[in-house]
């Protein structure tokens, strides 16, 4: 079954983009079948996976429009995963799905026709929660909330907390959080730990294991059109991806297997997968962090 998973969160700047591609890379890696969606008008994803967002045509204004189908829109790309692309165009098509009947269910309905070709699709929201987003919330299974450990990258996380749960009453019962990304982490920055704690302590086993360094070489890699993976794939970056994608895998098959397992049937160890094997040890370690100060819990106070 094919797995949608929104990357979201309204805050711009904090790796949203750069997660969705280096993890659809890293998925692509451990031998998934993976798409990704660039549903934000800036393009990033699309330039990042080595596709120019000036010439490609159709776009996924076209297909959220009903004017090119899915399938002569979706591109290969040199990191082994495809590509619906996004540019500007958006902004365009988020106006004209205000007049249109269902349209916080463009893209599901649109994802709905590829069947099971896919493993995995990743779909990179614009940084808002308008209607792109309410769309990509409406197809999802899971969100993907990727956060910079830093006070005001926490502001906004109860009013997404909010969307989905609104979105999960009202358009997708079944969606779930997938999981709470640390990103851009800095273990020698004394606030960053605080609020990795405060995460920890309010969000439980949300919060993934896995947590992605400040790395130079992650910023780099998007100028050169490629993931992390084909730029420095030794870099801190690259290994931190890998363990992401090893870390969702393991849930998911986690997930399945309590699923499909009789009840009086033991439960086999699951085993990890290929791209994550040698980096579990970097990218499960949590950092210590001392207890956060009232005004950073107060953030996160449903």
């Amino acid at each position: 079954m094919t797995r949608i998973i929104a990357v979201v969160n309204q805050k711009g700047g904090v790796g949203k983009t750069t997660t969705a591609v280096n993890l659809a890379a890293a998925l692509a890696e451990a031998k998934r079948r993976v798409l990704l969606v660039d549903l934000d008008p800036q393009g990033n994803a699309t330039m990042a996976a080595g596709i120019d967002k000036r010439t490609a045509k159709p776009t996924g204004c076209e297909v959220l429009l009903d004017e090119a189908a899915i399938e002569t829109a979706i591109l290969p790309t040199p990191a082994h995963f495809d590509l619906l692309p996004g540019s500007r165009d958006l902004t365009a098509a988020e106006i004209k799905l205000m007049d249109m009947l269902a349209r916080e269910s463009r893209l599901k309905e649109q994802l709905a026709k590829l069947g099971e070709r896919y493993h995995t699709i990743l779909i990179d929201c614009p940084p808002s929660l308008h209607l792109l987003t309410v769309n990509a919330l409406t197809a999802a299974h899971g969100v993907l909330i990727p956060v910079q450990c830093e006070y005001f990258a926490l502001e906004g996380l109860t009013s997404l907390l909010d969307t989905v749960k609104a979105v999960r009453t009202r358009l997708n019962p079944h969606l779930e959080i997938d999981g709470i990304l640390r990103t851009m982490y800095d273990v020698r920055n004394n606030l960053g730990n605080d609020v990795s704690a405060q995460l920890a302590k309010h969000f439980g086993d949300k919060l993934l294991r896995s947590v992605i360094p400040r790395n130079i070489r992650l910023a780099e890699a998007p100028s050169h059109g490629q993931p992390i993976n084909l730029y420095d794939r030794e870099s801190r970056g690259a290994i931190a991806y890998f363990g992401l994608a090893g870390e969702l895998l393991r849930r998911d098959r986690a997930a399945a297997s309590m699923v499909s397992a009789a009840p009086v049937a033991a439960t086999a160890p699951i085993a990890n997968p290929p791209v994550a094997a040698a980096v579990d040890a970097k990218a499960d370690a949590t950092p210590a962090a001392e207890t956060p100060p009232p005004s950073i819990a107060s953030l996160l106070v449903r």
